[in-house]
């Protein structure tokens, strides 16, 4: 099979590439292929003639970015989104999976469930990145109601793993954790900084996780919902996720909270019913998935 692979340099681009050696991969970079361009992705999409395409590319950046950027982030994802989805069905490319996100859902719910799209207010924060997400999962839906094609859109939660960002202020959680649990044990330091009260819970998984659910999804893309969730379907505190970080790097230090802090909200799991309707649950354990990410993040330091 012959797969376009978009934002194949990411993180999850970059472990699915490797899990996908077995297929034959298109894999243009930025120079290669301008994403923003609709007529140069139809152009290239048509040429290449993929069997199917697998769209991870997005702009995407903090939360200080969005708040920024606005503009930036709506526009330029859905200039991104359109030339791909859109540049698809016209050159006849069969099936799509689209990624989406997790901040698609309204803000002001605990659980989130397919089902809650376009059902309230979006987080104001990264609300013109979600627009956009949003867009690019309706025009899936409508691709395959008016069409009869095979686009679908998979949401997962938050992902952590190899080719992360460790950048302790730019990075996600657990990758900012591992950063700095490692550099307090280097630099013997006897307690570490939890911004508020640590009570507040999310939910992480594994890269590979995820990437084994797309490699199920290709060969049951006709039996998939049109917009599915993809999670552990359980969450931890943040004190949880310090905890067991330190017992993996070999901390032992102490914690403190800084309650001046902002926290966030205090609940965000995505609902996976749907995807154990179909067989599937992530198998990688959060001291086992950090354990190996921490091997990772070893090499690169």
């Amino acid at each position: 099979m012959k797969i376009l692979v978009t934002g194949s340099t990411g993180m999850v681009g970059t472990n699915l590439c490797e899990s996908l050696s077995a297929h034959s991969l298109l894999q243009p970079s930025r120079k290669e292929l301008n994403l923003l361009n609709q007529q140069e992705v139809y152009s290239y999409i048509k040429k290449s003639a993929p069997d199917l395409i697998i769209h991870l590319a997005a702009k995407v950046g903090g939360i200080q970015a969005n708040i920024n950027s606005p503009v930036e982030f709506l526009v330029e994802n859905t200039l991104i989104n359109t030339s791909v989805i859109y540049g698809a069905l016209k050159a006849g490319v069969p099936k799509l999976i689209n990624l989406g996100s997790s901040c698609m859902y309204p803000k002001d719910r605990e659980i989130l469930h397919e089902d809650d799209l376009l059902t309230g207010k979006l987080e104001p924060t990264n609300e013109g990145y979600a627009i956009a997400k949003v867009s690019a999962a309706l025009l899936c839906k409508y691709i395959c109601a008016q069409h009869k094609l095979l686009y679908k859109t998979i949401v997962p939660t938050n992902l952590y793993g190899p080719y992360d960002n460790f950048d302790p202020v730019s990075s996600h959680l657990i990758p900012a954790i591992i950063s700095k649990l490692h550099d307090a044990k280097t630099q013997q330091k006897n307690q570490v900084e939890i911004w508020g009260d640590g009570k507040a819970r999310r939910e992480f998984m594994y890269v590979d996780d995820l990437v084994e659910f797309i490699k199920l999804s290709i060969d049951k893309l006709e039996k998939s919902p049109e917009t599915i969730n993809v999670g552990l379907g359980r969450d931890y505190t943040i004190n949880e996720y310090y905890q067991i970080a330190a017992k993996v790097i070999g901390y032992d230090g102490g914690f403190v909270h800084d309650v001046t802090k902002p926290a966030g909200m205090q609940r965000k799991l995505l609902d996976v019913s749907r995807a154990k309707q179909i067989g599937w649950q992530a198998k990688i354990s959060l001291e086992d998935g950090i354990n190996r990410t921490y091997q990772y993040f070893l090499q690169t330091v």
